[in-house]
């Protein structure tokens, strides 16, 4: 759990940083910084869900999941909720707090480091994967702080809510989370990660806020299966 709580302290950090450097950066400067953010997102999403793909027993799954998790999301209008919750939290009401939030949570929360390290750190003691990506995170956090504010660090709760629910998991049974539940996640989140790229550059708003249900959608398929005996 150490490992975990570096990974929180590291958001907090990049964000105060990100933050300060932002009063002393002019517009021109953030908006490299923001499309620079944007093409990585799009990239790294892109090479997060096709390196996953090759590795799906189920190349269709990642639709299904995107499809409904996105229905979902849209009829309990999370974009809403985000916004309306952000804006009360933001000293100046800004609405672009919630598309950081958004973005930096699926920056620091989906893939193989955020998602296979609590699993290695509960069964065999083993935080390399979560020490480095709270060393990603903390960059992460610098450049995505210097657009939006301090109030991206928000993040840190929901990504200690989410590695302290895979380690709790994890450490209450160790058949509950496999390689092929993460890969199906891998290839909902790198899409997701490309979306929020579109979304930082301005190109298109992909509502992904309304997408988020879509990562927990494998795990509910997998639980069915089991279930059924599939």
């Amino acid at each position: 759990m150490i490992a975990i709580l570096f990974n929180v302290l590291a958001i907090i950090v990049g964000s105060a940083i990100g933050a300060i450097a932002k009063r002393s950066i002019s517009e021109k400067y953030i908006t490299v910084l923001n499309t620079a953010m944007g093409l990585a997102a799009l990239v790294l999403g892109i090479n997060v869900a096709m390196g996953n793909m090759a590795k799906s027993h189920f190349p269709v799954l990642f639709i299904f999941c995107l499809s409904f998790g996105g229905l979902l999301g849209t009829m309990l209008r999370l974009d809403q909720r985000m916004e309306a919750a952000t804006k009360r939290v933001s000293r100046n009401g800004n609405s672009r707090l919630t598309e950081g939030i958004t973005t930096s949570v699926l920056f620091c929360c989906v893939g193989t480091l955020s998602m296979m390290g609590p699993v290695l750190s509960a069964l065999k003691g083993d935080n390399t994967y979560l020490m480095t990506a709270a060393t990603l995170n903390l960059v992460t956090m610098i450049v995505i702080a210097s657009s939006y504010g301090f109030g991206v660090s928000l993040t840190a709760l929901v990504v200690f809510a989410w590695q302290g629910g895979i380690y709790g998991i994890a450490k209450l049974s160790a058949d509950i989370i496999s390689e092929e539940l993460i890969s199906e996640v891998s290839i909902v989140g790198g899409v997701l990660i490309a979306a929020a790229g579109l979304g930082v550059m301005h190109i298109k708003d992909c509502k992904t806020i309304n997408l988020l249900p879509a990562l927990f959608m494998p795990a509910l398929y997998f639980l069915v299966r089991n279930l059924l005996g599939i």
